[in-house]
């Protein structure tokens, strides 16, 4: 495949929480490929420095500081670590997640909360923490992760499922309130998305046709495809996106 260069993203600072695998890792590469300086978190610390070290690094303006996003202080910390090693964010990728699967009868409160904090709660705090240097700056582009599991009604993961529905009302709210310094807040919604992860957890080739079946595409979803959606949401080209869902799922919902 061709895809498109973005001249607005070259030296454009983007931030990505969970880069060091699956679709973050595809979008860490992606930004590189495009010029952009990319400063990325995640709590897998050996896996992000490989990543940010075979990239070039510093030098080649890919920066990693590890960070368990349950914890807010840690999440706030490591972007101020970002802020100064790669500058002030641009762009925000609200990335991570962890979709273990788990039955409603055995969730406790304790576990409630955590899931909460693993696939929502650090989402509006990275918000927070970076929107008012995209206000000083005129504007920016934040982009939060959704998923079509909800939207496809499944099953096995309902508290995973409750927070990714909560991401886009918060989308939407955060589009309204910072719209009027020209930040654009946007969701991206992926299909099953072939990572590491999940062929190693849930794929089977029973699994794999439900999918197909389920898609008008019958191609298998990569996490380039998702890499590729977030590039424009983040680039000039769609300077006029916001409060919406921007689906890469191949027509599944």
């Amino acid at each position: 495949m061709a895809y498109a260069r973005y001249p607005s993203l070259e030296k454009r600072v983007v931030y990505i929480t969970g880069g060091a695998s699956g679709i973050g890792e595809a979008m860490v590469r992606a930004f590189a490929e495009q010029g952009a300086t990319v400063g990325f978190v995640d709590f897998d610390e050996p896996r992000g420095q490989a990543l940010a070290a075979e990239l070039g690094g510093p030098a080649a303006g890919v920066h990693f500081a590890p960070c368990d996003l349950r914890d807010i202080a840690a999440l706030r910390a490591a972007f101020e670590t970002l802020a100064t090693t790669a500058g002030a964010a641009e762009v925000l990728v609200n990335n991570a997640a962890r979709d273990d699967r788990h039955g409603w009868e055995e969730v406790t409160p304790e576990y409630y909360d955590e899931r909460l904090a693993t696939n929502l709660r650090h989402m509006f705090f990275a918000i927070q923490t970076v929107a008012p240097g995209m206000i000083a700056a005129g504007g920016g582009s934040i982009i939060n992760f959704g998923s079509a599991s909800w939207w496809r009604a499944m099953g096995g993961m309902p508290v995973y499922t409750t927070a990714k529905a909560a991401v886009h009302g918060m989308t939407r709210s955060f589009a309204r309130d910072l719209g009027p310094h020209r930040i654009r807040v946007n969701t991206v919604v992926p299909g099953w998305v072939m990572t590491e992860r999940q062929k190693a957890l849930w794929v089977t080739p029973e699994a794999l046709e439900r999918s197909r079946q389920a898609q008008c595409l019958p191609d298998l979803i990569q996490p380039e495809h998702i890499a590729r959606m977030v590039l424009f949401l983040a680039a000039d080209d769609s300077a006029m996106c916001t409060a919406n869902n921007y689906m890469v799922e191949g027509g599944s919902i």
